[in-house]
C-alpha cells in the first residue's frame, strides 16, 4: 500500500519513458531537489561541509564520469586520479592566468582540457582492451602525476611544489580561498553535480549511450550494425575525462584549496572511485551517487562509532575501513554485480507487490 502505481496513467511516449514515470518517485526527487537547495545551505556547518556533503558530491561527479566510461561503454579505466589531477592543475593556471574570468568558466575550461588529454590516452582503447586497457590507463595515471610533480610550470615554480587556490567570487559571494563559507562551498558543488547528473541522464539514454552500450556488450557485433567503435569509445572517454576534469577542479579549488599531486591524486584516488562505481553499481547513474555516499559516509560512522564510542585506536578503524571495503566489493561482484543500484530496484518492485507473494 505504500509503492503503487494505481491511477498513474500516461497519455504520451514521452511520459511513459520519463525517467521517473511513477508519480512517487517524481515526488521524491523534486522534494530532495527542493531540500538540497533551500534547507540544507541554512543549516550546513564546516563539520557537514567538509566530513560529508561536499567530498559527497564531488566523488558523485567524479563517479559518474567513470562510469559512464566503465559502466555504459564497458571501458575499464584505473587512471582517475592522474585525470582529476589534469583538471585541477588545468584550473589552477587558469585562476592565476587569468583572474578576471569567472571561476565558473575555469572549472568548465578544465574539465574541458582533461577531456581533450582522456582522448589522447583513450587511443590505445582502439587495438586493446579489457586488462590490457586497465593497463595503459594505470600508466597514464603514474606518467601524469610524475609529470605535475617533475614540470614546475604546472606549479607557477613554487619552491614547495604544492599548488594554492587564489580566493574568487561569483556573484559577490567567495567561493574558493580560505575565507569560503561552507554553504557556498556545498551549493557550487550541487549546481555542477545536478547540471551534470542531468545532461549524463539523457545522454545515456539518447543514441550515443545506446551506442556505448552496444560496444560495452559485443564491440564487434555493434560495428556490424552500423556504430563507429573509433568514435563511440573516444566519446566515451571524453565525456568521462570532461566530468573526471570537473571534479578534479572542484576539489582543488573548492574543497582542498590547496594540493600537492601526489598525496591528492594517486593511485588511491583512482581506486577509491572505482570502488565507487563498484559498490554502487555499473552502468546506472543512481548507482554513482549510491556508491560515493556510501564510501564518503562509511569512514565517518567508522570513526564516530568505533574511535569516538567505543574507544578503538584509530588505526584499527582506519583498517577496519579497508576490510569492510574489500569484503563488500567481492561480495557484490559475487552475489550482485549491479550494486546497490540493483538492491534499490529490488525494494522497490518488492514495495510495489506487497503485501501479495512474489
Amino acid at each position: 500500500m505504500i509503492y503503487r502505481e494505481a491511477g498513474d496513467f500516461k497519455t504520451t511516449y514521452a511520459a511513459d519513458t520519463q525517467t521517473f514515470p511513477i508519480k512517487l518517485d517524481r515526488m521524491g526527487y523534486y522534494a530532495t531537489l527542493l531540500a538540497a537547495f533551500l534547507v540544507v545551505p541554512f543549516v550546513i556547518n564546516d563539520y557537514w561541509a567538509n566530513a560529508i556533503l561536499v567530498p559527497f558530491l564531488i566523488y558523485a561527479i567524479a563517479s559518474i564520469g567513470l562510469n559512464i566510461l566503465t559502466g555504459y561503454c564497458g571501458q575499464v579505466s584505473l587512471g582517475t586520479g592522474g585525470f582529476m589531477a589534469v583538471g585541477a592543475y588545468a584550473c589552477y593556471k587558469l585562476m592565476t592566468a587569468f583572474p578576471e574570468v569567472s571561476i565558473l568558466v575555469h572549472i568548465v575550461l578544465a574539465g574541458g582540457v582533461t577531456a581533450a588529454v582522456g582522448v589522447l590516452f583513450g587511443l590505445p582503447s582502439l587495438r586493446i582492451k579489457g586488462f590490457y586497457l586497465a593497463v595503459a590507463t594505470l600508466a597514464a595515471q603514474f606518467f601524469l602525476v610524475w609529470l605535475f610533480n617533475r614540470v614546475p610550470w604546472f606549479y607557477n615554480y613554487s619552491a614547495s611544489g604544492q599548488i594554492s587556490a587564489p580566493e574568487r567570487s561569483v556573484a559577490g559571494i567567495i567561493v574558493t580561498g580560505p575565507n569560503t563559507e561552507p554553504w557556498a562551498q556545498y551549493m557550487i558543488c550541487l549546481v555542477f553535480l545536478v547540471a551534470l547528473a542531468l545532461i549524463a541522464r539523457n545522454l545515456t539514454r539518447g543514441m550515443q549511450g545506446r551506442q556505448w552500450m552496444a560496444i560495452r556488450d559485443m564491440d564487434i557485433a555493434a560495428e556490424i550494425i552500423g556504430v563507429n567503435p573509433l568514435r563511440a569509445k573516444l566519446t566515451a572517454f571524453a565525456v568521462s575525462s570532461f566530468y573526471i576534469g570537473i571534479a578534479g577542479a572542484l576539489f582543488f579549488s573548492v574543497y582542498l584549496g590547496a594540493v600537492e599531486v601526489g598525496e591528492a591524486f594517486g593511485i588511491q584516488k583512482s581506486f577509491l572511485v572505482l570502488f565507487m562505481i563498484i559498490i554502487g553499481g555499473l552502468g546506472s547513474i543512481f548507482g554513482s551517487f549510491a556508491g560515493a555516499a556510501f564510501l564518503v559516509v562509511l569512514p565517518v560512522v567508522l570513526k564516530v562509532v568505533g574511535a569516538d564510542i567505543l574507544g578503538w585506536p584509530t588505526d584499527l578503524v582506519a583498517h577496519l575501513q579497508l576490510v569492510i571495503v574489500g569484503g563488500l566489493i567481492m561480495a557484490f561482484l559475487i552475489l550482485e554485480p549491479h550494486g546497490l543500484a540493483q538492491l534499490w530496484r529490488l525494494a522497490k518492485e518488492k514495495l510495489r507487490l506487497w503485501p501479495f507473494p512474489h
